[in-house]
């Protein structure tokens, strides 16, 4: 649109375009958003090659949009997390060469989050290496829920809004659980987590001890839990559930001590193998996961149930398309 001044000079006043695209990984939730920002979702048209290359060529023009690339760093059907990253890479450098205006990774789970340090020597630091290939490839800004650990935000070269599943599994716990809750950290990492939650509940603390055996990958030892459950609902807090190792043992402990009920609520489902069966198999009365990751129809137990995280992600799409403050949402507590 243009306006002309009294000297005869043109103003041109640019009207902002959002864009929406999303990777095949999690197409479900993207639609979801879609739809709580009321806008359609775009055409990627993604092929794959018969060598296995890629190919994203958009179905309509992208210059000079904001535009919003949706893909969440897991495995799904016969992708790998590793297909999920470079699908979005690719999404992010055709709309760069399309001459976007700025380009928003959207990662509602944000893949590599736990190497995010050298726990030993000639270890790589791989969340690292995924902020550097998402700012190689083209992105201005990242979007993301409940990353692993806060530091991964000073990763990525660029603003990073890190948003939280906790208003949607505080919502949950408060529609379905009694009021005389106690909070459990399943581990020291979590309490921060824990105690934010048990306060806007205004219910009790508990911690479960635990320490990883040496030598072995995703096994766990819960030994003891500081904090009164006798008789008591429990509810472990978590950002994740990857084998469930961690999450099943705590509660064992929870009942040994006297717990009456115990539920697990987590932002994450990543659910690998053998996590359906130890959850099945477990003391846990109900699972309480988000969407952020697809949950396939033969991980659909009746002890899991999946809420919606679309309305959060698309109010922080909202809130950086009009430049507004995405903090605001959770009333800053996505920063601590």
């Amino acid at each position: 649109m243009t306006t002309t001044t009294a000297g005869g000079a043109m103003d041109f006043v640019p009207r902002k375009k959002l864009r929406l695209y999303s990777g095949r990984i999690h197409e479900a939730l993207a639609e979801e958003i879609a739809a709580e920002l009321g806008v359609a979702l775009g055409e990627t048209n993604l092929v794959d090659f018969a060598n296995g290359e890629i190919r994203c060529k958009f179905g309509e023009s992208v210059r000079g949009a904001d535009v919003f690339i949706v893909q969440t760093h897991a495995g799904a059907g016969d992708r790998s997390v590793n297909d999920a990253l470079i699908e979005q890479l690719i999404m992010i450098d055709a709309a760069k060469r399309g001459s976007a205006k700025r380009i928003t990774a959207v990662c509602p789970f944000y893949g590599y989050s736990r190497q995010d340090r050298k726990g030993e020597g000639r270890e790589p630091i791989t969340a690292k290496l995924v902020a550097d290939m998402l700012t190689a490839a083209g992105a201005d800004r990242l979007v993301s829920v409940d990353l692993h650990s806060g530091q991964i935000q000073g990763f990525f070269d660029g603003p990073v809004d890190h948003l939280v599943g906790m208003p949607v599994l505080e919502l949950w716990a408060r529609e379905h659980l009694p009021e005389d809750l106690v909070v459990v950290a399943p581990d020291a990492g979590r309490v921060k987590v824990a105690e934010r939650f048990a306060q806007h509940l205004s219910a009790d603390l508990a911690i479960v001890h635990k320490r990883h055996l040496p030598g072995a990958t995703n096994v766990v030892e819960a030994r003891d839990v500081v904090g009164e459950v006798t008789g008591r609902t429990c509810v472990l807090i978590d950002d994740m559930i990857d084998t469930a190792g961690t999450i099943c043992a705590a509660a064992e402990q929870l009942v040994k001590h006297g717990a009456e009920a115990v539920h697990a609520l987590a932002t994450h489902g990543v659910l690998s193998d053998p996590a359906i069966d130890r959850l099945k198999n477990s003391v846990i009365d109900r699972v309480v996961i988000t969407n952020t990751i697809p949950l396939p129809s033969e991980k659909q137990i009746d002890q899991i149930e999946v809420l919606s995280i679309a309305g959060i992600v698309a109010d922080a799409i909202r809130a950086v398309f009009e430049d507004t403050s995405v903090s605001d949402i959770f009333g800053g507590e996505n920063q601590a």
